[in-house]
């Protein structure tokens, strides 16, 4: 009787079993670093390995002794890491070297539910084919595989390829391998990619970015960047950038909506590698200037296709108040703290803006959030209720701020620049975000002027010195009462546009005196707008003076002429001679209109005229009216030529001392063109007096460089011939343009 043994399946001990499992775990160790951990979640699957039998003869029918079953020893199994693009998972495979590439397609797909015809399966940048087996693949123990999707329709497959290829190259830099020219071939990939997307129409586009994300190329790109390997994180860091910068130059802004998503997703990846990481802070500042033009949702569920969620910026604006407070704080303990970030600001402004965009739409529909907690429907009631009580963490730091500062500047000299923080630079920013954030919740806005009113010094000084004509000054502008004319003068001239010494393009002007208004108005009135802006020359017929000087001195000739009764063109008040009327008879909307010109911003001319009081204006425009003060002249004056203690130095202070109002205010004018002194005094000019000594001979008139505010006269013999020049100068016939350029 012969008996037939069936087949057996023998299962790995459990000795073996716990061999491979710590096999596997150590693998997965040495490739999951510190950093890794936070992005690659890594699932064990231990497949058991069923050992194959194959009889050399059939059952034999022979009986008794005869009978003979030929059994085989069990084939080596090899284990191998498959990385899941998708979901960026990991997973432990075990198979036979001779089993084929698509039998690990179909193992995949049972485990995952992802359908053969979808997958890729890519092994040292080359994609593995169904037929192949896995030892013609090369496939060794602890090899990494990788999975990537195949499209699911034949809509774009050159930028699926383009992409894949990208994807499979930096997964071979993750793995550890060299690869020649890496960083440019990436670029040059993303730049292919790039240039294949639609510039204008954003549902053609939205594929393409869908294949971005979908291909996982911003999880292989952060992989890359956290890979312990050398040369790697700069590569990848170097790519990241290359990729924002060219979404944000190249493509149009209706397609910012599609690229923040992607961004996001960078930063959301990169927020887990550290808020301080450098390569997340630009990803971030990224994000957040593209929210000026892209959408944003304010639903509260995923339900709009390419728009950022509302949801997504509240963790960055919470992200920022806390680098804002902690900021604040150091800019309190020491001079040297350079305070709150300028990219911390910014980005905090940027992402404000749809938030209180949101806020202000919810109130439209609903009214008034301020205490309504009990609608279900409010959009992201907490979130907004949060905001609240960060307002109120940054108005109280910066009130403290505020006092700090006015008792470090207690007692000394507010404008001097050596005793100002460093820190103080961004107050002025953070407090004009608060007034914004102030006009969604009632009774903010009062806390905020209550803070401002009580701390008006160091905010007029912060305006002063830190507002910048980039910077919009409309709120501040409407609550005169936290600022003084210093601070209110300043404001307005930021509405003017920047001087520049442009010498290339000059507006030329050749004025005859005795036609000074006709001709003045014949070169303005054809002239251009901008062409003004770039700046003026202007020389006076018959006259060798040029420069600087001579300019000042046209335009109160030509402010004179205009409001010379005789002209006609304004009439004088006749209770007060400063103030002048539109004579009936002109227009005043060209007046208006030439003055909205020549400000950098012509919607600002209302804004100009509410900041500003009568005395302010009056201030600015005739300067002080008091009398010259002699002292302050001198401390403004320095000397070439002459010592401070020369005979002829001490005589002429003395002589300028016995002069009347009038005689100074000529001599002023012949020395510099000026008549009137600003509010501050000599101070406030736009450079320091001289002095300086000629060889003329002794019978010379003095003679001026208004340009350089520079006054020259020979070592006169005696005080009354000093005092006889200087006379004759001082007459208002003379004194005018006498200068030499």
């Amino acid at each position: 009787m012969s008996m037939i043994e069936t087949p057996a399946v023998h299962h790995l001990s459990g000795g073996a079993t716990d061999h491979h499992r710590h096999s596997s775990k150590r693998k997965l160790d040495e490739e999951d670093d510190g950093d890794f951990s936070d992005l690659v979640c890594v699932r064990m699957r231990k497949e058991e390995a069923v050992n194959s039998w194959s009889s050399s003869s059939g059952a034999s029918g022979a009986a008794g002794s005869g009978c003979s079953v030929a059994v085989q020893k069990p084939r080596s199994h090899i284990q191998f890491f498959v990385r899941m693009m998708s979901a960026g998972n990991t997973i432990v495979m075990q198979a036979f070297p001779e089993d084929s590439v698509k039998s690990i397609h179909e193992r995949i797909q049972s485990m995952k539910g992802i359908p053969v015809f979808e997958q890729r399966l890519i092994y040292r940048g080359k994609q593995l084919q169904w037929e192949q087996t896995l030892a013609e693949c090369s496939i060794q123990n602890d090899a990494n595989l990788q999975l990537v999707g195949r499209m699911r329709s034949t809509e774009h497959p050159q930028a699926w390829q383009i992409i894949n290829d990208m994807v499979s190259l930096v997964y071979r830099l993750c793995c550890g391998e060299t690869v020649h020219d890496s960083l440019k071939t990436i670029k040059g990939l993303i730049t292919s990619y790039l240039n294949m997307t639609p510039r204008i129409d954003n549902e053609s586009a939205s594929g393409y970015f869908q294949i971005f994300m979908s291909s996982s190329a911003p999880d292989v790109l952060v992989m890359l960047y956290v890979s312990p390997y050398a040369g790697n994180k700069d590569c990848a860091e170097s790519s990241v950038r290359h990729f924002l910068s060219s979404c944000r130059n190249t493509l149009s802004k209706a397609l910012h909506g599609q690229c923040a998503c992607v961004v996001l997703e960078f930063c959301k990846l990169l927020r887990r590698v550290g808020s301080n990481d450098p390569l997340y802070l630009y990803c971030r500042s990224t994000f957040g200037s593209l929210l000026e033009t892209a959408g944003v949702s304010y639903a509260g569920s995923d339900n709009a296709k390419g728009l950022v969620l509302i949801k997504d910026i509240f963790p960055f604006v919470f992200e920022l108040v806390n680098c804002l407070l902690m900021d604040l704080d150091s800019s309190m303990e020491s001079h040297r703290a350079v305070g709150p970030l300028s990219n911390d600001v910014v980005d905090f402004t940027a992402f404000l803006v749809p938030l209180r965009t949101g806020i202000k739409e919810q109130q439209a529909v609903n009214g008034s959030m301020a205490q309504d907690k009990s609608n279900k429907d409010l959009l992201h009631a907490k979130e907004i209720e949060y905001l609240h009580c960060l307002y109120m963490q940054l108005l109280n730091k910066i009130d403290q701020c505020l006092q700090k500062m006015d008792q470090s500047l207690a007692g000394q000299e507010m404008m001097e620049g050596d005793n100002l923080y460093p820190g103080w630079s961004h107050y002025l920013s953070i407090l004009k975000e608060l007034y914004q954030i102030s006009k969604l919740y009632d009774g903010a806005e009062e806390k905020l002027w209550s803070v401002l009113r009580r701390h008006r010094n160091v905010v007029c000084l912060l305006i002063v010195r830190y507002a910048k004509r980039t910077d919009e000054h409309q709120w501040i502008l409407e609550h005169r009462f936290v600022t003084n004319f210093e601070s209110r003068r300043h404001l307005a001239m930021m509405m003017f546009p920047e001087v520049k010494e442009d010498y290339e393009e000059l507006h030329e002007m050749l004025i005859d005196r005795s036609q000074l208004l006709a001709e003045s108005f014949e070169y303005i009135a054809r002239a251009e707008p901008e062409s003004l802006h770039a700046g003026l020359f202007m020389e006076f017929k018959n006259e060798e003076a040029t420069g600087p000087g001579v300019l000042r001195e046209w335009f109160l000739l030509v402010c004179q002429a205009i409001f010379n009764p005789q002209n006609a063109l304004f009439v004088a008040c006749p209770t007060d001679r400063r103030r002048f009327f539109p004579n009936p008879a002109s227009k005043v909307s060209h007046f208006a209109k030439g003055f909205a010109d020549i400000l950098s911003n012509s919607k600002l001319q209302q804004y100009f005229f509410q900041s500003l009081d009568l005395e302010d204006l009056d201030w600015m425009l005739h300067g002080s009216e008091d009398t010259l003060s002699v002292e302050d002249w001198k401390a403004h004056t320095e000397y070439n030529g002459y010592s401070e203690t020369d005979i002829q130095i001490s005589w002429f202070w003395e002589i300028v001392g016995s002069m009347t109002a009038d005689q100074r205010k000529v001599l002023l004018f012949f020395w510099t063109s000026v008549k009137y002194l600003p509010v501050e005094g000599f101070r406030g000019l736009a450079s320091r007096l001289y002095i300086y000594r000629s060889l003329e001979p002794g019978d010379r008139l003095p003679s001026s460089h208004t340009c350089f505010f520079r006054l020259c006269f020979p070592a006169y013999s005696s005080m009354a011939v000093m005092k006889e020049r200087l006379e004759l100068i001082t007459q208002e016939h003379i004194g005018c343009s006498f200068g030499t350029w």
